[in-house]
C-alpha cells in the first residue's frame, strides 16, 4: 500500500525544516570519508599503541590494514539486570570476527545507571544528564580512528539514546546495536502494582513489598514491562539499526548468542572495506525518525522518548518537534496493550506477534516508511520477519499472519484505539504531554483544585496528614531540566493510584518526567516552559481550578486572564538535598535546553560552516497550525 498522505506530509515538513542542518551533517560525513579507512592515517607509534595488547593473529590483521576492525562500545555493569548479560558479549563478538578473518576491540565503556534503583532518590537528578554523558563517552571511545564499524551494547532508558547520539557523531561509520533481551516473566505487573498501592495505604508490610518486587525483577534481562528500555528496542528496529527480531529474545536462549554473532558478522559486511557500505548517518534520515515515532505511538511506548528522540534526531541534523509527534499520534492506531497500557508483559507481546507483526501491519497500512535502507538486507520489510535458530544459525520466517492474542496485539483494521499512545497538551500553562494509552477513557478529563508542591515527598506527607482534598490536581513544579535535572516522579504513582482506586479524581501536572512504567493516572508531564525558567506553572497557586482534557489536548488554569498575567513567579521552596555527585552537573543544569527541544546539555548535531553550533528556534515550525502557533513557547537560550 502507498504511504499515508499525512505520514508523507509530516515527513516532508521535517525534511524541509531540517534541510540546512541535515545538509551540514551529511557534508561532515562525506568529509570524514574522503581519505578512506582511518587506520591508514595513523602513525606507526599511534598504531603500535592501539594493538599492543592484541594477540599475534589480531596484531597481524590490524598491522596489514586490509581487514575490518569492529569497535565495541559497552554499557555493561552487573548491577543492571538488563546489562549484566553484556559481560560476555565482547568475547563472543571478538570470536565471531576472528572466524571471519577480522578483528574486534572494546573501544570503551559508558555509564549505565538504573532508574529503578534511583527512583525517589537524589541520584535521579543525574539520570537525564547521563544520556549526554553517555554520548560524550561514546565519542571518546570512537575517537581513536581504529574502527571500520561499531557495535553498541546497551538497553535501558538514557543509555540507548546516548549511544545513538554518540554514534551519530561518528555517522561515517556503520553501527549495529545489540540488545540483551528481557528477563523471563515474574509475577504479573498488575499484582506488583496492587502490592505497591497496599503498601502506600499502610496495608502491606515492607517484607511483603520486597517479596513482590523481587518476584517481578528476578533474573538477568530487561524488566518485562513496556517502559523506556523495551521501547528503546522497538524504536531501534523501527529505524533499522538493530537486527530484525532481536529485541525480545531472552538472555539464556541459544538464539540470543546466535543473534549476537550474526550482528558482528553483519557489521563486518557493511564497512567501507566491502561492497555494501552502510554508514549510520545515512541510514538515520527523516524517514527513520518518523518510523521510530510511529512505532512509539502504535505500541504505547515510553513518554521519555518525546525528549530522547528529539535529541537523537538533532544529532543527525534533523529537527523533530512535539507537534510532529502529536500529529503522528492522531493518525497512527494503538495496536498493542502491554503493561502499563495493559496486563501483558513483553514476553507475551513477543509470543503474540511482537514487533514484526506490528511493523508489517503499519507498513501494509501505509503508516510506516518501508523504503528506507537499514543494516539488514531487504530493508524495512526484513523487520516484518522473526528470527529462528536453524542448525546453529539465525534464519528468518515471516511474522504471524494473525495475532496469537488479540488482548495484546491487534491488526491495524481492528486497533485498541484509533489514535496512538501520546498527546500534546496546550493551554495557558504552556505545553506538555500525556500518555493516553495507559489511562482509561473515564479518567482522561478532570477539573479539580490544585495542590501545589515543589518536591514530590511533600505530597506523601500531606496525604499522611489527611490534608489532601477529595479530588485534586497535584502540581509538582521545579522538577524540570534546569531546576534539578528533570528526575522521574514514578514514586508518586502508588499514592495517586491508590487514591484513584478509592473513587477520588486525581491527576498530576509537572515539569518533571514520569517513568516509562507509569500509567493509570492522568498526568501532564514535561510542562514547558519549566518553573525554573519562569514558566507559567510557577504562577499556579493552591486551590486554583485546573482543567486537564487529554482527548481535547488542553491543559488550563481557570483563572481570570488579567489576574493570571499579573501574578508573580513563586520561588522554589524545595529543600536542598545532599550533593551525591549532583554538584558535578551544575554546568549541565545551567546550559540545558528545554524539554520540547530534547533537554540537551551538550553540543548536539552538526556545526555551522563557521564552526558554531546549529541552534533551533522552537517557534519556527513550517505548517504550524493556529492552535500551536498561539500556544506559549519558551524563549530560546542565549
Amino acid at each position: 500500500m502507498s504511504l499515508h498522505p499525512k505520514i508523507h506530509a509530516i515527513t516532508e515538513r521535517i525534511r524541509q525544516r531540517s534541510a540546512p542542518s541535515r545538509a551540514a551533517y551529511l557534508a561532515g560525513i562525506e568529509a570524514a570519508l574522503r581519505e578512506g579507512p582511518f587506520r591508514s592515517r595513523l602513525s606507526c607509534g599511534n598504531l603500535a599503541h592501539a594493538f599492543a595488547a592484541c594477540g599475534p593473529t589480531d596484531k597481524g590483521r590490524l598491522r596489514g590494514d586490509v581487514t575490518p576492525n569492529l569497535g565495541i562500545i559497552t554499557a555493561y555493569n552487573d548491577m543492571l539486570s538488563a546489562h549484566q548479560p553484556f559481560e560476555h558479549y565482547p568475547q563472543q563478538i571478538r570470536d565471531a570476527a576472528r572466524e571471519l578473518g577480522a578483528t574486534a576491540q572494546v573501544a570503551g565503556g559508558v555509564p549505565a545507571m538504573c532508574d529503578g534503583v534511583t527512583q525517589g532518590r537524589g541520584g535521579m537528578e543525574l539520570s537525564l544528564f547521563s544520556r549526554d554523558i553517555i554520548a560524550q563517552a561514546t565519542a571518546i571511545g570512537l575517537s581513536h580512528d581504529m574502527f571500520d564499524a561499531t557495535i553498541h551494547l546497551g538497553v535501558c532508558d538514557k543509555i540507548v539514546p546516548g549511544l545513538l547520539v554518540g554514534a551519530l557523531a561518528f555517522g561515517h561509520l556503520p553501527a549495529v546495536f545489540v540488545p540483551a533481551g528481557p528477563m523471563t516473566p515474574g509475577i504479573p505487573n498488575k499484582k506488583k502494582a496492587e502490592v505497591r498501592e497496599r503498601y502506600a495505604a499502610g496495608e502491606a508490610t515492607r517484607a511483603e513489598l520486597l517479596e513482590a518486587e523481587s518476584a517481578s525483577y528476578h533474573a538477568p534481562g530487561t524488566c518485562t514491562f513496556y517502559g523506556t528500555a523495551n521501547s528503546n528496542q522497538v524504536l531501534l528496529e523501527a529505524m533499522g539499526v538493530q537486527l530484525p527480531g532481536a529485541s525480545f529474545v531472552n538472555p539464556e536462549l541459544p538464539l540470543r548468542g546466535a543473534l549476537t554473532r550474526a550482528a558482528a558478522a553483519r557489521a563486518l559486511e557493511i564497512t567501507a572495506l566491502g561492497d555494501d557500505f552502510r554508514p549510520l548517518g545515512r541510514l538515520i534520515d527523516e524517514r527513520a525518525i518518523v518510523n521510530a515515532v510511529v512505532a512509539l505511538m502504535a505500541t504505547g511506548g515510553s513518554t521519555n522518548h518525546t525528549i530522547h528522540w528529539i535529541a537523537v534526531a538533532r544529532a543527525a541534523g534533523i529537527v523533530l518537534t512535539w507537534d510532529d509527534m502529536d500529529q503522528l499520534s492522531q493518525i497512527v492506531p494503538l495496536l498493542t496493550h502491554v503493561y502499563p497500557n495493559g496486563e501483558a508483559d513483553v514476553n507475551r507481546f513477543a509470543a503474540a506477534g511482537g514487533p514484526a507483526f506490528v511493523f508489517r501491519e503499519l507498513m501494509d497500512a501505509g503508516l510506516m516508511h518501508d523504503d528506507l535502507p537499514t543494516i539488514a538486507e531487504g530493508g524495512m520489510r526484513a523487520y516484518a520477519q522473526e528470527p529462528r535458530l536453524i542448525d546453529g544459525k539465525v534464519a528468518y520466517v515471516p511474522a504471524v499472519a494473525e495475532s496469537a492474542d488479540t488482548e495484546v496485539v491487534r491488526p491495524a483494521i481492528n486497533p485498541f484505539e484509533a489514535q496512538g499512545g501520546l498527546r500534546l497538551l496546550r493551554g495557558n500553562m504552556g505545553r506538555s504531554l500525556i500518555k493516553l494509552s495507559a489511562v482509561k477513557p473515564q479518567y482522561r478529563h478532570i477539573e479539580a483544585p490544585a495542590v501545589v508542591v515543589d518536591a514530590p515527598q511533600v505530597l506523601n506527607k500531606l496525604h499522611a496528614a489527611g490534608a489532601l482534598p477529595q479530588d485534586f490536581v497535584a502540581v509538582v513544579r521545579y522538577q524540570g531540566p534546569r531546576a534539578n535535572g528533570m528526575p522521574e516522579l514514578h514514586s508518586l504513582a502508588p499514592l495517586l493510584g491508590l487514591l484513584q482506586n478509592q473513587g477520588r479524581r486525581v491527576a498530576l501536572v509537572t515539569d518533571g518526567r514520569l517513568s516509562g512504567a507509569s500509567g493509570k493516572i492522568p498526568a501532564a508531564i514535561h510542562v514547558t516552559p519549566e518553573a525554573a525558567r519562569g514558566g507559567p506553572i510557577a504562577r499556579i497557586r493552591e486551590g486554583d481550578m485546573i482543567r486537564l482534557d487529554g482527548e481535547a489536548g488542553t491543559l488550563e488554569v481557570l483563572v481570570d486572564a488579567a489576574e493570571w498575567a499579573a501574578r508573580s513567579i513563586a520561588p522554589n521552596t524545595a529543600p536542598a538535598g545532599n550533593d551525591l555527585g549532583r554538584n558535578l552537573f551544575a554546568v549541565n543544569r545551567r546550559v540545558v535546553g528545554p524539554a520540547d527541544q530534547g533537554a540537551i546539555s551538550i553540543s548536539c548535531g552538526p556545526a555551522r560552516p563557521d564552526g558554531s553550533v546549529w541552534e533551533y528556534d522552537a517557534e519556527y515550525e513550517l505548517g504550524h497550525d493556529a492552535a500551536a502557533a498561539a500556544a506559549p513557547h519558551e524563549a530560546k537560550d542565549a
